[in-house]
């Protein structure tokens, strides 16, 4: 099936939806349930989150040096090789022992996982210039779906089957996608001829040469930094503060999951030029939303589900009209471009995340809501910098 004679339609947007969804999961599987994990192959409390932080860092390193391929490599191809990976890297997670080779796998998951930013870009070339936002949104809709179901569906399995059990699952679905990327996908031959040296030190003149991509990325990686962090910290939270199982945890991740209605309102937005507009309102909303944990009582489970859903739809929001926004600089380089934006992104999750344990251990859930608050407010004045300028 040749791209060339292909247009996105609804039938072919639910497909790239559904695809990311599960692909991006395996990120998050881990994040709920490392007070499981870590005790059984003899990792430390306080070091706990370095398991979530190592599989986002693994997809940054995935996205900065293997999602630029999209625009050299065919496509399809691209994808069914990283997602072999990723069934070898869930399997590999489910019968790991040692604490240093489970934080090796997680960095592999992350890395392998990054073929859901070739599948976004492919739609975006595909869609028409008019529509490009409710495609994207569409899709991001799929992958926001799967991030936050990931959560919920690993606190059942653990909860019942035992932590090993999520990644075992895992592979098993991604070996359907396999299939399902190898039989339905479109193949597309990119027009770019580059060496791959050449590709990665082009890397960073469009950095360099993009501001509205650079403001961007650093806006997205801060509210991403808050996302990662909240959701590493809040299980810790339920579960040693307000005494939660993993089954009630997993209820709780699944009430975050009305936040994903914000990415196909984000493209229909930015498709009818609101999207500075909707970029404030995000930013304004995310700094806002840990308010709830100062309302008496504070730090209720109400209050915290109430934060998480307004945080989850924020940062949503701003993803889908960033990548609008950069999508729309230069179609011929749409794969570095979205490279770079996810690969700033996921920085910011990793250092979220890799926060989390050591700010809960020390300061409670207060530090949790300072520093969360902090990562938006930094993204909103880029913004009214940006905006001025």
């Amino acid at each position: 099936m040749s791209s060339t004679s292909l247009t996105m339609t609804r039938g072919m947007v639910l497909l790239f939806a559904f695809c990311c969804g599960v692909i991006v999961a395996n990120i998050y599987y881990s994040q709920p349930i490392i007070e499981l994990i870590a005790p059984d192959i003899g990792i430390s409390a306080t070091a706990a989150s370095l398991i979530v932080s190592l599989t986002q860092i693994g997809y940054a390193l995935g996205m900065l040096f293997l999602v630029p391929l999209a625009d050299l490599v065919e496509n399809r191809r691209l994808m069914i090789i990283t997602a072999l990976v990723s069934v070898a890297s869930l399997l590999a997670a489910a019968f790991t022992t040692q604490p240093h080779a489970f934080l090796l796998v997680s960095l592999l998951i992350g890395a392998s996982s990054v073929s859901v930013q070739i599948l976004i870009p492919l739609a975006a070339h595909l869609a028409a210039e008019e529509s490009r936002g409710r495609v994207v949104g569409g899709i991001m809709g799929g992958l926001l779906l799967g991030i936050l179901l990931a959560r919920p569906l690993s606190s059942l399995i653990a909860d019942h089957l035992g932590w090993r059990a999520v990644f075992l699952i895992a592979a098993a679905v991604m070996t359907a996608i396999v299939l399902t990327l190898a039989t339905t996908m479109p193949k597309r031959q990119p027009d770019h001829s580059a060496t791959y040296s050449q590709l990665i030190l082009s890397l960073g003149k469009l950095f360099q040469r993009e501001p509205v991509l650079r403001q961007r990325a650093m806006m997205q990686g801060c509210m991403f930094a808050t996302f990662s962090l909240f959701w590493t910290a809040v299980p810790l939270e339920l579960a040693r503060n307000h005494g939660l199982s993993q089954t009630q945890i997993a209820l709780f991740a699944l009430v975050g999951a009305i936040g994903a209605v914000a990415a196909p309102i984000a493209g229909r937005l930015a498709d009818a030029g609101h999207t500075r507009v909707a970029t404030r309102l995000a930013l304004i909303l995310a700094t806002l939303c840990f308010l709830p944990a100062f309302i008496p009582p504070s730090n209720t489970v109400i209050a915290l589900a109430l934060t998480g859903v307004v945080l989850d739809f924020c940062v949503q929001m701003n993803m889908v009209l960033g990548q609008r926004a950069i999508y729309a600089l230069d179609a011929a380089s749409r794969g570095r471009l979205n490279a770079l934006y996810m690969t700033s992104i996921f920085v910011g999750g990793a250092l979220g995340s890799s926060l989390a344990s050591a700010l809960f251990d020390h300061g409670g859930w207060l530090w949790i809501v300072v520093v969360g608050s902090a990562f938006p407010l930094v993204a909103l004045g880029i913004f009214l910098r940006s905006d001025r300028a």
